[in-house]
């Protein structure tokens, strides 16, 4: 990444590195590449790009009154260097610079321009007022390296048929493993792009992560499933982020995309069991959209239930609200096993409560049962073992 020409510098930040890449990778296909003036407008009109629904133009406008001034007297034939955190990380040939309305592009994203939602808020901060257009080039390892990762366990396990979710598992619960066995009864690898948002909310996604791949490795066949993290960037903030997962998965490899009939946005699109116009569109996306009906445990059955077919009244229903169950879990309460399995909870409440207690081995021979050795346990251990004394029934 060197040239003469270059003589003047873009300042970008992770989020806007991740996206750009995404497109360089081809995972936006058909999309290749930052859009001109007129080509961002017909999108944004059309919701259109090359045939395949595209919900918004894909610019770059960086925020910052250095930024500002390069763009400002940018020519067509300059070579602009992008720097993230102080090191080069890519090129951009200048096509042209045009001006946009900042409100009207949160607008397109978002469907609303209320500072009072997050997405609004962050990317308002992030947005400047000129776009850029033109060939570029960044270096970002890990997408190239995700793409990698998918095509090989295709080929080292022969799978015909791949579907993905795309979960934040803030935290994973009961319904989220109920779907990915679901999902892997007719699949022959489950695909799981984990939400990684620059701005964390809840669980960081170490802990998600860590959970995430606990029951996979101890409860799923081996090569059956592989977590991916998904940067969740600002383009899929909006309501329109599930055609733009569906489009992601497709160029990923994925023959489907499964989501959860109580998914964020999806009322927006599904209505009395018919799919609307949005996904009539997503005919033009080579993937198949399975939309699981809504799991909760109800307390005559005794088990995880399909609301449309259990017919017993909601108020014998137990619903898994993420939500409410992480509430209790950042306030250090363990979760009932029925909501969520008791390896999750003791590998997410170790996490989030790191040395709790000041002498945990003495605590934990004077409350466990044990083999009889002297062997040191962890907080890990430790909440797994509380989590069967609560589970114990003899005297309850």
């Amino acid at each position: 990444m060197t040239s003469s020409k270059r003589n003047k510098t873009l300042h970008i930040d992770t989020e806007a590195l991740s996206t750009l890449a995404l497109v360089q990778e081809g995972l936006l296909h058909p999309v290749e590449g930052l859009m001109g003036k007129t080509e961002a407008e017909s999108v944004d009109k059309t919701k259109n790009y090359k045939g395949v629904p595209f919900p918004f133009s894909f610019i770059l406008a960086p925020n910052g009154e250095k930024n500002r001034e390069v763009l400002r007297v940018a020519k067509r034939g300059d070579t602009v260097a992008l720097i993230c955190d102080g090191k080069q990380v890519g090129e951009l040939l200048v096509d042209e610079t045009f001006e946009i309305d900042p409100e009207e592009r949160l607008r397109q994203i978002y469907g609303t321009t209320d500072t009072s939602h997050p997405g609004v808020k962050n990317t308002l901060m992030r947005m400047g007022d000129i776009a850029v257009s033109g060939k570029y080039d960044v270096v970002y390892p890990i997408m190239a390296g995700n793409r990698n990762r998918i095509n090989n366990m295709i080929q080292k396990t022969g799978a015909r048929r791949v579907s993905s979710m795309v979960l934040s598992a803030n935290p994973l619960n009961r319904v989220h493993e109920r779907m990915i066995r679901r999902v892997l009864d007719e699949n022959d690898l489950l695909v799981i792009f984990l939400r990684k948002p620059f701005i964390e909310e809840g669980l960081q996604y170490e802990i998600r992560y860590t959970a995430l791949k606990t029951f996979i490795d101890t409860f799923i066949t081996r090569n059956k499933v592989l977590i991916i993290p998904f940067e969740n960037t600002y383009i899929f903030a909006g309501y329109n982020e599930l055609i733009l997962d569906a489009l992601l998965a497709a160029n990923y490899g994925c023959d489907q995309l499964v989501i959860g009939e109580n998914h964020g946005g999806l009322g927006l699109y599904y209505n009395k069991n018919v799919l609307n116009s949005v996904f009539d569109e997503c005919k033009n996306i080579n993937i198949d959209i399975k939309i699981f009906d809504e799991y909760v445990y109800c307390d005559i059955c005794k088990t995880l239930v399909n609301t449309k077919t259990c017919p017993h009244g909601q108020h014998h229903h137990v619903h898994y609200h993420s939500d409410s169950i992480l509430k209790l879990m950042q306030s250090g309460l363990v979760p009932p096993a029925l909501l969520v399995r008791k390896e999750t909870s003791a590998s997410i409440l170790a996490a989030l409560f790191p040395n709790r207690f000041d002498n945990l081995q003495e605590l934990y021979y004077s409350l466990m049962p044990g083999t009889g050795l002297i062997e040191q346990q962890s907080e890990e251990q430790f909440y797994g073992n509380l989590i069967k004394l609560h589970s114990t029934s003899s005297l309850t």
